[in-house]
C-alpha cells in the first residue's frame, strides 16, 4: 500500500514538472507551471500576455506598454538595470529576460538565488511562436499558447508564399540617424525583409547593430531606404538622403517611414508589422517600375 501511495505521489510530481527550451538553448525546468513571473523585456511582456499568462505577470520592464493591461504593473529594471532587490520582493518564481550585457550580471545573481531565468531573443520570426509555445508550458498556459503560436504560423506561412516570387529589393534599414546605425543578418528585421522579398544590404556586417556611415549607404546604392520612426508620418529624416540625387532609392522616391515599436520588438506584434512592411516594399516596387517606365529610352 506505501509502495503504491509512493508511486502515486511521484506520478503527481512528474506530471506536475514543467520544461522548455530558452534561444539560448538552455533547458529551463520548473518543479510545477510558473504562477509569479517577472518580465525584464518588453517583447517578452507581449510574449507572455500573448502565450496566455499576462494574469501571473507581477512585474516587468520600463515601456512594457502593451498590452494596456501591462501598463500599471510594477516596474523591476529596464535595458541600463535591473532593481534585484524590488524584482525578488515580488516572490518570483520564474524570470523572463532578453540577456544584455548592461543586465547580464543582475540575472546571474537572480538565477544565483533561486530564481529561473528564460531568455527570449528571437533572430527569426519562426521563433517568436516556439517562444510562445515555451512560455505558455512554463506558465501552465499551453492550450491558449498553442492557438496564439498557430496564428502567427498561419500568418508567417501567408507572407511568406505571398512574396516569395516578388522581384528582389535591396534595402537599407536605418533605425537612427544619430549615429547612423542600421542592422546585420542576424537581427529579426533582416528575416523580416527577407520575407517581404528584400535584401538587407549590410546583412554581412559583423556586429547585430552596425554603425555606418553616407558614404557606405551611397556605395551600397539600395533600392529603398527604410527609416524606423515613433511617428511613421515623419519624413522629416530623408532630407538628409535627398542630397544624394544619384542614390538609387532617392531617384525612385523610395525614401519610405516604418513605424519602430512594432517591427523593432520581438513579439507577436511584429508579424502585422512585417505584414505592413511587405506592402510598402511592394509599392516602393511599383513606383520604381512606374517611373523606369516613364522615364526616356
Amino acid at each position: 500500500m506505501k509502495i503504491a501511495l509512493a508511486l502515486v505521489l511521484w506520478s503527481g510530481a512528474a506530471i506536475a514538472q514543467v520544461s522548455a527550451i530558452d534561444t539560448d538553448g538552455r533547458r529551463i525546468t520548473l518543479e510545477k507551471p510558473a504562477e509569479r513571473i517577472v518580465s525584464l523585456a518588453p517583447h517578452v511582456t507581449e510574449l507572455l500576455f500573448a502565450a496566455g499568462a499576462g494574469a501571473k505577470v507581477v512585474g516587468v520592464s520600463r515601456y512594457s506598454d502593451f498590452p494596456p493591461a501591462a501598463r500599471g504593473l510594477p516596474i523591476v529594471g529596464d535595458a541600463s538595470a535591473i532593481d534585484l532587490e524590488r524584482a525578488l520582493a515580488l516572490r518570483p518564481d520564474l524570470a523572463a529576460a532578453w540577456r544584455i550585457n548592461a543586465t547580464a550580471q543582475s540575472l546571474d545573481r537572480l538565477a544565483a538565488l533561486g530564481v529561473p531565468v528564460f531568455y527570449s531573443e528571437p533572430h527569426r520570426l519562426a521563433q517568436i511562436p516556439e517562444q510562445l509555445e515555451a512560455l505558455g508550458v512554463l506558465a501552465g498556459t499551453q492550450a491558449a499558447a498553442r492557438v496564439a503560436a498557430g496564428d502567427l504560423r498561419s500568418l508567417l506561412h501567408e507572407l511568406e508564399s505571398r512574396y516569395a516570387a516578388r522581384a528582389q529589393v535591396s534595402v537599407f534599414f536605418q533605425i537612427s540617424e544619430r549615429p547612423l546605425m542600421t542592422v546585420n543578418g542576424r537581427q529579426l528585421i533582416s528575416d523580416a525583409l527577407a520575407v517581404c522579398g528584400a535584401r538587407n544590404v549590410f546583412a554581412d556586417a559583423p556586429t547585430i547593430a552596425p554603425v555606418v556611415n553616407a558614404e557606405a549607404v551611397v556605395a551600397a546604392d539600395p533600392d529603398v531606404i527604410l527609416a524606423a520612426r515613433d511617428d511613421a508620418r515623419d519624413v522629416a529624416w530623408s532630407a538628409a538622403w535627398r542630397r544624394f540625387s544619384d542614390l538609387r532609392a532617392v531617384r525612385d522616391e523610395n525614401l519610405v517611414t516604418v513605424p519602430a515599436v512594432e517591427l523593432n520588438r520581438q513579439g507577436p506584434r511584429v508579424f502585422a508589422a512585417t505584414r505592413r512592411l511587405c506592402g510598402l516594399l511592394d509599392e516602393a516596387r511599383s513606383r520604381a517600375s512606374r517611373l523606369k517606365a516613364a522615364s526616356p529610352r
